[in-house]
């Protein structure tokens, strides 16, 4: 299972942690089109805690975070 952990408002109307197959998503792209986020929408993407691209390639096991961009001041 890959683990997918959604930050802040990446979070409506998704949930907080999901668990996909890996054989349908080789890389952290895809996951992003399963979930309907625009890669433009995520600011930081993890996989196992490293700094990652959409591109990267994902395996059983790997758990993603994704966090939005944060606006403040």
């Amino acid at each position: 299972m890959i683990e997918i952990r959604l930050f802040a408002t990446l979070r409506e109307n998704r949930g907080k942690i999901l668990f996909f197959e890996p054989e349908n998503f080789p890389d952290a792209n895809s996951i992003l089109m399963k979930l309907d986020i625009p890669a433009s929408d995520v600011a930081i993407l993890l996989i196992n805690g490293m700094h990652s691209k959409p591109q990267d390639s994902v395996k059983d096991g790997d758990v993603i975070a994704l966090f939005p961009p944060v606006g403040g001041g």
